[in-house]
């Protein structure tokens, strides 16, 4: 049974880059996530005290159950994470607690990392401090060898998907039906909790650019003028409008929009919420079975999905 000390080596492990790893990409994410939160006007620092690690809880707490629902991290959790050295690091601003994230070691030991759970308090919101949490991550991993962090998050979200893709620079590796089972409160019930699963690929170029600021996301026109078809789109009323499946096995490269607020949907019109649910889970879903890979997401809620021609499905 653990004494509750704190491992003395834990803020001091610092292994060799692994292989593909150069120190020049290691020194450059610790200099990107150094100015990223000098930006958003906060420390970001790894955490270990019982105090630092309640205060995360109660965070966790605020954003995601204010009803009172189960909590989503418990103390006992973050303890026993924290003291086997796993990642758990907060955002302060003027000594207050305004973000967190949590991640864990991933199979295969020693190549990656999986960030569990970050969020960001209401009051901090839109001055990029999740930005400033992710590339202190980023620089973490890379100083321990790690070359990829991955992560789940739902594809309807419009503005996680711009987050995850476009201001960081990840991408869709799977499409999880029901990730989490179902969850029965009075926002997310018959919802269905599909998630995608996103890799960070931290020494790809595209990253190094998008880490420093350097971001393109995909131009929508561009792509219909050079033969993209629209998979999905918004029909008059607000929901989703789905192209017929030949139309979409036809084409190289596939737009997939998601509703402008799915939140908002859900409280307001939950029947519409769920039929975008069950259509992105055809489309997108679909696509990323197929072996398709998403190339890319605009601000206006568009992905774009390419498929090569020899995984296509036959008709």
């Amino acid at each position: 049974m653990s004494d509750g000390s704190r491992p003395a080596t834990v803020d001091a492990v610092r292994l060799e880059p692994g292989a593909g790893i150069s120190t020049s990409v290691v020194a450059q994410a610790a200099e990107s996530a150094h100015r990223a939160a000098e930006r958003s006007g906060v420390e970001v620092r790894v955490l270990h005290e019982l105090v630092e690690l309640t205060s995360v809880v109660d965070l966790f707490d605020r954003i995601w159950r204010p009803d009172g629902n189960s909590p989503l991290v418990n103390i006992e959790q973050l303890r026993a994470l924290s003291h086997a050295g796993n990642y758990l690091a907060g955002a302060f601003d003027d000594g207050r607690l305004v973000g967190a994230c949590v991640g864990f070691f991933a199979a295969p030991p020693g190549v990656g990392l999986h960030s569990h759970i970050a969020g960001v308090a209401g009051e901090a919101q839109g001055r990029s401090v999740g930005f400033a949490l992710k590339l202190h991550q980023r620089a973490w991993a890379l100083e321990r060898g790690l070359a990829e962090i991955t992560w789940t998050f739902d594809p309807l979200i419009r503005r996680n998907a711009y987050f995850n893709l476009v201001k960081l620079g990840a991408r869709p590796r799977e499409y999880l039906v029901d990730f989490y089972g179902q969850i029965d409160d009075a926002i997310n019930a018959g919802q269905g909790t599909d998630r995608l699963l996103v890799a960070w690929d931290l020494t790809a170029d595209v990253v190094v650019r998008t880490c420093s600021g350097d971001r393109s996301e995909l131009d929508q026109a561009r792509l219909q003028a050079d033969g993209a078809v629209i998979g999905l789109s918004e029909d008059g009323t607000g929901g989703p409008a789905t192209a017929p499946a030949a139309v979409r096995r036809d084409a190289a490269t596939v737009l997939v929009r998601t509703p402008p607020d799915v939140e908002a949907l859900r409280r307001s019109d939950p029947e519409t919420a769920r039929r975008w649910r069950f259509a992105l889970r055809d489309v997108l879903g679909e696509l990323l079975d197929d072996d398709a890979q998403v190339t890319g997401f605009s601000r206006a809620g568009w992905y774009a999905v390419h498929r090569p021609r020899h995984a296509r499905r036959p008709s």
